[in-house]
Formats: C-alpha cells, sequence, structure tokens
C-alpha cells in the first residue's frame, strides 16, 4: 500500500518549495489534499509525479503539481474571492481553490470526468461542479475575482475574460511546446491586460 501522506510531503519539498512557490496556504493545501483521490484508480500510484498526466478526449493533461503550484500564486487568490476552475476534470486544482477561497464553481465540460469530480468533491461545501463548454465559462454566477484555465491556449480567452470581476485576475497557458508561457490577464474597469509570469515550455 503507497504511503500517499510522504509522497505529498516530497512532492511540496521536492518540487513546489523549489520552484519559488512561498505562499503558505498552497503549499498547506497541497501537504493536505490526496491528489489521488481526484485520478483514476489506475493512475493513482502516478499522483505524485513531476509529470502532466492524461485525462480527457483531445489530449487534455493534468498539470504538473509545480506548474499549478504556481499558477495559483500567480492568480492570488483571498479568502473572500469567488473563484471559476476551467477544466476541473477530477477536481484536484478545485479542492486546492476551495482551501484559499470563499466559493468554487468548477467547470467540466466531459460528463465522465465531472461525475468524478462530483464525488471527489462532496464533501467541500464551498465548491459546486458545473458541466458546460469550456470556452464559454459559466456566466451564471459571474463576474469572478479569480479565474484557473487548466491547460493551454492558442488565443487570449477573451468570453472569460468578459466574466472576470474589476480587478480580476484570470490564469492560463498561453501557447504550446517551447513557447509556453503562464500568462495572467487583469481587468482594470474595461481594460484587460495580460503579463507573462513565468515560462511553461515543456508543461503541457
Amino acid at each position: 500500500m503507497a504511503d500517499y501522506a510522504i509522497q505529498r510531503r516530497m512532492m511540496v519539498d521536492g518540487q513546489i518549495r523549489p520552484a519559488d512557490v512561498t505562499d503558505r496556504s498552497i503549499l498547506q493545501a497541497m501537504l493536505e489534499i490526496p491528489r489521488e483521490r481526484f485520478l483514476p484508480p489506475e493512475q493513482a500510484q502516478l499522483a505524485y509525479l513531476d509529470l502532466d498526466l492524461p485525462v480527457g478526449r483531445g489530449g487534455r493533461r493534468l498539470l504538473r503539481p509545480m506548474v499549478l503550484a504556481k499558477m495559483l500564486q500567480a492568480l492570488e487568490v483571498s479568502t473572500e474571492d469567488t473563484v471559476l476552475d476551467v477544466g476541473c476534470a477530477g477536481g484536484y486544482a478545485a479542492a486546492v481553490l476551495a482551501s484559499l477561497g470563499k466559493a468554487v464553481f468548477a467547470l467540466e465540460e466531459e460528463p465522465r470526468l465531472a461525475a468524478h469530480a462530483k464525488g471527489a468533491l462532496a464533501d467541500l461545501p464551498n465548491v459546486k461542479v458545473v458541466e458546460g463548454k469550456l470556452t464559454d465559462g459559466y456566466a451564471a454566477q459571474a463576474p469572478y475575482d479569480a479565474i484557473l484555465l487548466e491547460g493551454a491556449t492558442e488565443q487570449e480567452p477573451e468570453a472569460l475574460c468578459r466574466q472576470l470581476a474589476d480587478r480580476g485576475r484570470l490564469v492560463c497557458i498561453s501557447g504550446d511546446g517551447p513557447a509556453a508561457k503562464v500568462v495572467v490577464f487583469r481587468r482594470d474597469g474595461e481594460d484587460v491586460t495580460p503579463r507573462v509570469v513565468f515560462d511553461a515550455a515543456g508543461t503541457v
């Protein structure tokens, strides 16, 4: 039987802290939340490895723990924030976000993944899993203080940015391969400004 608590500690100490993730709330959440619970049983043994895991259709990947942690740190979620998690897959990032913010809406378009996420997140009262097209976001609960887009996009996510509150932030991976960058989009009134925060080459 795998000792997942030890593997979580090794993940945080060996992958996340060395990547300059210093937010104590993120570190604590990733120490405590059982990532294996949000994966199919056949992938549970891979939960804490430093790699992206295939999930769903169309080449989608569950982000490496280090990349996810750095994206969450760039998102600057506060305890009063309402957050949209786009492409929640099995729900791991939504669980981490639930420990950081006030309310989380976890959007998934594949029914099988959404069903898994609903089961895995059932004990978290501030998370709601919703089904719908990822590129459309979830306008029913907009505006959001923070939006996490799990995965890469080739174009500016304009529809999602329109669902940001004033001073809201959206973080995503822009591009693919060697040119991939993690970008934060920040709304200021009617203006949305992108800022590259780190190089994501090789992460998706």
